[in-house]
């Protein structure tokens, strides 16, 4: 069973930069869509990126030209590289697997435990 452990949050000032990084295990990560999400206090989690095995991300528009998703098979690990953050952005984000070829799909993993991402002055 697949497993994940994110790491890279922190606290930002608007308009700042952050880097996450989601470390996954298991020997068949490489096949699988990838998504990150994110959960504020009092709101559902949502998809804010997603990325094929093949590389080809796709984003919402509340992320799009902002945050730019990766991946290193190799490593068995997703990355999320986030720019212009907003104090709307403040959130626990999460990394999970999503079935099938539908980028904004249902994901079906176990989740971890997250990472905290606050902006604010």
């Amino acid at each position: 069973q697949v497993q994940f452990v994110e790491s890279g949050g922190g606290l930002v000032q608007p308009g700042g930069s952050l880097r996450l990084s989601c470390a996954a295990s298991g020997s068949i990560f490489s096949i699988y869509l990838v998504g990150w999400y994110r959960q504020a206090p009092g709101k559902q989690r949502e998809l804010v990126a997603s990325i094929t095995s093949g590389n080809r991300p796709n984003y919402p528009d509340s992320v799009r030209g902002r945050f730019t998703i990766s991946r290193d098979n190799a490593k068995n690990t997703v990355y999320l590289q986030m720019t212009s953050l907003k104090p709307e952005d403040t959130a626990v984000y999460y990394c999970n697997r999503i079935p099938g070829i539908v980028w904004n799909g249902p994901p079906t993993g176990s989740w971890g435990q997250g990472t905290q991402v606050t902006v604010s002055s």
